[in-house]
């Protein structure tokens, strides 16, 4: 008698997933990862490779310790970007011919940890003012490339001494400062004076960050979140969002879409609007992973965080000093609804050492960088390795029993549907019954696909004279396998510095066996 074969397909969507059982997970979210390391749920369907990252410059910052400060100017013409290490503040342009970094001010106490900055243009002059939490603000210009401290003298100046956050709104500088917001004057970045419409407002709580959203400045502070509306002195006015939770870094907090995402004490969360106008929704984004951020948490001495606009994405760096690079962590999470924190997948990195983090356009490209302890820059989304070291990219499903669990299946075939973006040669296997060690577990086999320097008809991306190349189709890869099982896990697993590849969907053909 022929036994009858059937299919099931495994669709690769849903993210990483650390916060239900491997059989639940296996049942009620097939096609999500029981690990996702270095891959990102890509808004194109599927789960893509990580993209490396690249040295900005072969130049080195003097000194020693952590890069304290990190900024990309926003200048169209030129790739300028601006560290400061052991509180010199150092500015480099990469487009000159022998970039090199320009000592341009040394703060008076040079120990702060961190330094915190934005970026503004009143009167059409591009400026950057940054914030360590110990010193005065420290202004840069970019017209002629200088900074400067402001001193205690002006009216007001010493309010902002030590302040440890910055925030643009309603042409007005928002320092924050322990528990009081400051403000100078509307369109001045120095004038602290009440009688030209600066002042503060005192808050019973310590401030951890500013953000604007929408038509307000949201307020974040240790145990709640508040929200400052008005234009100006006249009119400011301070109202709670909510008074039951508050953000644990500043440096967590980033724009993402339509929400703002921050770090809480329950996780990752996202404050958006909602339908009811002057409400806001705050829900806890990071539910899937909740294991893993709480992990993070546990043995973090600082966090650092960017988005990379391209790909709705926002990613979180756990920061512990002793770590080596290759086992240093993150998340990324990708947005795929407008609004609300239950529209992020979520997948895990590894071998990323951020410390400081920036991320801005200069022109049409967006410039993702960060800095640890080495005295480099590094440019993520950049190469298909880490600075010359392979990108360890896993992917594994949790146990799938694909109808009864008590029934044990016989696996015959494999197809895996993945789609190149250079050469492919990755290792791929199958594990049954929760990877029982008393049960035989096959061999795993190895994908491979063509060399690198292959092209592509048809996009605009890749142009090899004046002929355009596009990018490549979803390659199929048929695999025998044997064995069998109650349940089934996948697992892909890629540890080179070869280019991305985004796996799309993989197929078991299997029988079903009879009831014992």
């Amino acid at each position: 008698m022929t036994t009858a074969w059937s299919t099931f397909p495994v669709q690769f969507t849903g993210g990483l997933v650390t916060n239900i059982s491997p059989l639940q997970q296996g049942i009620n979210a097939v096609g999500s990862a029981f690990i996702l390391q270095n891959f990102e749920p890509s808004l194109d369907g599927g789960y893509r490779k990580v993209a490396g990252y690249t040295k900005l410059d072969d130049a080195q910052l003097s000194g020693s310790g952590v890069v304290q400060a990190l900024a990309v100017v926003e200048n169209e013409d030129e790739e300028r970007f601006i560290a400061a290490r052991n509180g010199v503040y150092y500015l480099i342009n990469t487009t000159d011919t022998n970039p090199a970094w320009a000592s341009k001010v040394t703060a008076s106490s040079t120990g702060f940890t961190r330094a915190r900055h934005v970026s503004y243009n009143f009167n059409n002059a591009l400026k950057i003012v940054f914030v360590d939490g110990t010193n005065y603000p420290v202004y840069y210009t970019d017209s002629n490339q200088s900074m400067a401290y402001i001193t205690g003298s002006g009216t007001g100046n010493s309010a902002v001494n030590g302040a440890s956050t910055v925030e643009l709104f309603k042409s007005t500088l928002f320092f924050g400062k322990g528990t009081e917001l400051v403000f100078t004057a509307p369109y001045s970045d120095t004038d602290f004076d009440p009688a030209n419409g600066a002042g503060s407002i005192g808050l019973n709580s310590e401030i951890t960050g500013l953000k604007v959203y929408r038509d307000a400045l949201i307020v974040f502070c240790r145990d709640k979140i508040m929200r400052l509306t008005g234009s100006s002195s006249a009119d400011f006015t301070l109202s709670a969002v909510t008074e039951d939770l508050g953000c644990l870094s500043a440096d967590t907090i980033q724009e993402i879409g339509s929400d703002i995402m921050f770090l809480g004490p329950d996780g990752l969360r996202t404050l958006s609007s909602t339908e009811r106008i002057g409400d806001f929704g705050i829900d806890v984004a990071s539910k899937n992973i909740r294991p893993t951020v709480n992990e993070m948490q546990s043995f973090a001495q600082s966090f650092s965080s960017t988005v990379i606009r391209g790909k709705a994405q926002y990613r979180l760096f756990s920061y512990v000093s002793g770590e080596t690079v290759d086992v240093a962590k993150g998340v990324l999470g990708t947005k795929f609804v407008d609004q609300g924190g239950q529209g992020f997948q979520w997948g895990e990195l590894k071998g990323y050492k951020c410390y400081i983090t920036d991320s801005q356009y200069i022109g049409d490209n967006e410039f993702i960088v960060f800095a640890n302890t080495d005295g480099y820059i590094y440019r993520m989304e950049s190469g298909t390795s880490r600075d010359s070291s392979n990108i360890n990219a896993i992917y594994e499903s949790p146990f799938m029993p694909i109808t009864d669990p008590q029934k044990r299946k016989t696996f015959y075939k494999l197809d895996l549907y993945i789609k190149p973006f250079g050469a492919v040669n990755v290792v791929a296997g199958v594990r049954y019954n929760q990877n029982d060690r008393d049960k035989i577990q096959p061999a795993t086999f190895t994908l491979s696909s063509g060399a690198g320097g292959g092209g592509f008809y048809g996009n605009s991306t890749a142009i090899f004279n004046t002929t355009t190349y596009g990018e490549p189709r979803t390659q199929s890869f048929n695999n025998n396998i044997v064995g069998s099982g109650n349940t089934v896990a996948l697992r892909i697993e890629d540890d080179s510095a070869d280019a991305a590849f985004l796996l799309d969907t993989a197929i078991f053909e299997y029988a079903e066996n009879n009831r014992k």
